[in-house]
This record gives C-alpha cells, structure tokens and sequence, in this order.
C-alpha cells in the first residue's frame, strides 16, 4: 500500500492497495496503520465505521461537521462512485479548491478527507457500497449541507441526479453555509 498526496486539497491522501489476484478474485489491505501513521494521521484516531449503499445517479452530499470537522478515509468497496472533495479550511493554502476522484471496488483506493473539508459523491453503477472510517461519533447538530450545484463551485457531476435525500436538495449555497457556519 502506498500514500499520495493530493495536490489540490492540502492534507488530503490517496491510500493505494496493491491487490493480489487470482482464479478466485482479489485480496487486498484497504487500511494500514504504519501507512496511514508515515503521513502524519494517527490511525487509532478512527472510531467509526459506517458502509452506505446507492443506486447509479444517487448523489449525496456535499457534507461536512461544524465545529472541529470530522476526517474521514472513503472507499468504494463496489461499484464505482464519483468522489468530490471541496477545501473549505480558511486558513488552508487550498482553500475553496475541488477536487474529483473516480473511486472503485476494482481499485480499492481510499480518499482521506480532513476535517474542515465538505464531500460528496454520486454512483456511477448500479449499485455502488462506500465505505466509511471516520474520526469522531456523529452529533447531527453539527451536520452541515452544501447545494450539490452551487454555480461557485461549478462541480461536472457526470451523471443526472436520480435520487437525493430531501436535506440535500434543500441545501444553502456555499456563501449561505459559510455564513451561518461562522454564526
């Protein structure tokens, strides 16, 4: 397994597996603590693993916590996904980038997400599971929504949006956000 920075998002990292295959399919470690430990994150600081499953054209997000934000590793353990990360740390040197992922369970990558940064992804398959390890309990009253389309943003979703939940088709734009964030 090896780490990759991800230019566009300061402290963001790509984990890439080195699969095993043969006639009866693949093995692969999707989490390695002296990996993850070698770029700086401290590995026992994960306390929570959540898996949801969609259908092609499910959207969710853009997501992030208030408060201390919430780090997080995304894989897609099936299907495949379209993975968007936005750096919304203020005093980040990648503040307000985006950045995009193609994320599969063919390759087994995992996205690490720092805390302070918003994430979505819509399925690109029929049916696409992801994975998730994240570094705080959830408190949704620190849930915070980003509109998926926000002209600021400008994000190429590839597909039509066939599904959504109702808070994320109700979501503020990102000055909207940002603004009731610092209240």
């Amino acid at each position: 397994m090896k780490a990759t920075e991800v230019p566009a998002i300061d402290g963001a990292y790509l984990f890439e597996p080195t699969p095993y295959a043969d006639e009866r399919g693949f093995f692969c470690r999707t989490f390695d603590s002296d990996v993850v430990r070698s770029v700086g994150l401290d590995p026992h600081a994960f306390v929570q693993d959540s898996l949801s499953r969609s259908a092609r054209g499910v959207l969710r997000g853009l997501h992030l916590r208030s408060g201390d934000g919430e780090a997080k590793l995304v894989r897609c353990s099936y299907g495949k996904i379209f993975d968007v990360v936005v750096d919304l740390r203020k005093d980040s040197p990648t503040y307000r980038n985006v950045a995009s992922f193609e994320l599969s369970g063919k390759t087994q990558v995992t996205l690490y997400v720092p805390a302070g940064c918003a994430h979505g992804f819509q399925a690109l398959t029929e049916t696409a599971d992801t994975a998730y390890r994240i570094d705080r309990p959830h408190d949704p009253a620190e849930d915070v929504a980003i509109a998926f389309d926000d002209p600021e943003l400008a994000i190429a979703w590839p597909l039509p949006v066939t599904s959504m939940s109702q808070r994320d088709r109700e979501a503020p734009s990102l000055a909207k956000a940002l603004l009731h964030q610092e209240s």
